[in-house]
């Protein structure tokens, strides 16, 4: 009887599978599946911007095959077109100045902003003043040679040490020479945009 009960049991088992198998309604598999990997972002983490920065950067790439410039490096075209208003880029998180004539990115440099506990600002400037030699009346006389002044606190661009972080008391302190080519394109009224 023992088993007869057995033969039973596997009987009414084999025939409960058979019907599972051939069931329409029996929900299909589920495999498991690893989630699709996020997308790695390549964009910079500012803390504001508009785009100028980042498309500086890409125009950088673009116009001299550079991703990026060394402390003290700076680019510039070897020529310029003859229309088109000039305007700077600053970039504080990555420590770099574009130059453009109307769309033409003309030269980008790495810079020194300022350093802890001291302020470059954010937001749209125009060049107010332009001295090709000046001296700081804050900070012990020091010179600021191709200085162009962008607010009334005394926030220039001018040439100075450029370790390529930033080290200033404001200013966007730049490469000599590019501080020179700088002050050479620009004018009174040129537009300035400082993002990071």
């Amino acid at each position: 009887m023992w088993v007869v009960g057995i033969g039973i049991k596997l009987t009414l088992a084999a025939a409960a599978a058979s019907l599972l198998v051939g069931c329409e309604t029996a929900p299909a598999p589920r495999l498991a599946s690893a989630a699709p990997a996020a997308p790695v972002s390549s964009e910079v983490p500012y803390h504001w911007t508009v785009g100028n920065a980042p498309q500086g950067h890409k125009d950088l790439v673009a116009e001299f095959g550079k991703p990026g410039l060394k402390p003290g490096e700076f680019v510039w075209a070897a020529s310029a077109p003859a229309a088109g208003d000039t305007r700077i880029v600053a970039d504080l998180l990555t420590q770099m100045v574009y130059v453009y004539r109307g769309d033409k990115l003309l030269g980008a440099s790495s810079m020194s902003s300022a350093k802890t506990g001291h302020i470059t600002p954010f937001g749209y400037w125009t060049i107010l003043e332009k001295r090709p030699f000046y001296r700081s009346k804050k900070y012990d006389n020091a010179p600021m040679p191709f200085m162009q002044r962008i607010d009334d606190y005394g926030i220039a661009f001018h040439g100075g040490v450029n370790p390529g972080y930033p080290a200033s008391n404001g200013c966007m302190r730049l490469p000599m020479k590019f501080a020179e080519k700088l002050y050479g394109v620009t004018r009174l009224g040129t537009k300035v945009v400082i993002e990071g």
